[in-house]
């Protein structure tokens, strides 16, 4: 068994670089796994995994050497902590969404908010790792929810003012590139139910960026029950208190009520209506593609910041 004294002895050859363990690696990348192997060596001497992780040095001089790795580092292990920075790409995505907060989607953005915005995106797009996303259309698969848009269109939509006692859980774009389809899908809240409200289309690649979006049908979904609605004991109107307990048993019978009709009408297929109107067509740019990030303008000059299901960007 060699001495950490003549550990350099065995890095010497056959070894990928590495960074000195009394420094910062200059690494910009969030997740990194390094791997070293002396040609003296039959097992790796240098592991390193993740942002900020227990580095186990060990030499292993000897081909005869079978002693497998403790889970404790011994006498001839040295032990470095690697820290890897995380990327300013990085850091502006997580800038870019913390900023959407309170903004109710855009609809709710101060003049000042929407600057910031406007400008952190900016940054973010000259960082684009996909300049032709139309060549990476497996990095647009799946379920994207919609975090912040700049498209007025959409704002009588967002202030729920449009149907009484719903409002709008979420907005999302679900892309299929073997399909070659496209489906918006608003999905609405009310006091027993939510449902769904979709237009289902298929798309074109016209250029590096550019997506032709052609809509064919709109469908509306079938309500679906959620949780018992729970009638508070008070509530406060014209700024009087005023007791609801006497009402529980007629509130509990319009509630059994609603929700057998809900039950029945769960049951049939979704609605759905073709789109044959020629003008139906729209364009998609993307101007900034990643795993869990998506900015997209579209042709009604809206920008779309989206947020791939299941990223750690949602919960931020």
């Amino acid at each position: 068994m060699a001495s950490l004294s003549n550990l350099n002895q065995l890095l010497h050859i056959n070894t990928l670089p590495v960074t000195s363990l009394n420094s910062t690696p200059s690494i910009t990348p969030s997740t990194i796994t390094f791997g070293l192997q002396s040609k003296n060596a039959r097992k790796s001497i240098l592991v390193a995994d993740g942002l900020r992780r227990v580095v186990y040095v060990r030499a292993t001089a000897n081909d005869d050497d079978d002693d497998e790795w403790g889970s404790e580092p011994s006498a001839d292990v040295a032990v470095a902590e690697v820290i890897v920075p995380e990327s300013e790409t990085e850091k502006l995505k997580k800038d870019l969404v913390g900023s959407f907060y309170g903004t109710a989607r855009g609809l709710k953005a101060a003049s000042e908010t929407r600057a910031e915005i406007f400008e952190l995106i900016s940054q973010l797009e000259a960082k684009n790792p996909t300049p032709a996303s139309t060549d990476a259309l497996s990095l647009l698969d799946g379920k994207w929810i919609l975090a912040y848009t700049s498209y007025a269109g959409l704002f009588p939509l967002l202030s729920s003012g449009l149907l009484p006692l719903l409002e709008v859980e979420e907005l999302s774009q679900t892309i299929d590139s073997e399909s070659l389809s496209v489906q918006n899908s608003v999905l609405l809240a009310g006091p027993l139910t939510t449902t769904s409200i979709s237009t289902n289309a298929k798309f074109e690649v016209r250029s590096p960026n550019r997506l032709q979006i052609k809509f064919e049908e709109g469908v509306i979904g079938t309500p679906q029950l959620t949780d018992s609605l729970e009638i508070p004991e008070t509530v406060e109107f014209l700024g009087q208190e005023i007791d609801l307990s006497s009402f529980k048993d007629i509130f509990t019978s319009i509630q059994n009520t609603a929700s057998s009709v809900v039950q029945t009408i769960s049951d049939q297929p979704p609605l759905k209506t073709p789109i044959s109107n020629s003008y139906a067509q729209s364009w998609l740019l993307t101007t900034y593609l990643d795993e869990e990030l998506r900015v997209a303008r579209g042709d009604g000059g809206g920008v779309f910041v989206l947020i791939k299901e299941g990223s750690s960007l949602l919960t931020n």
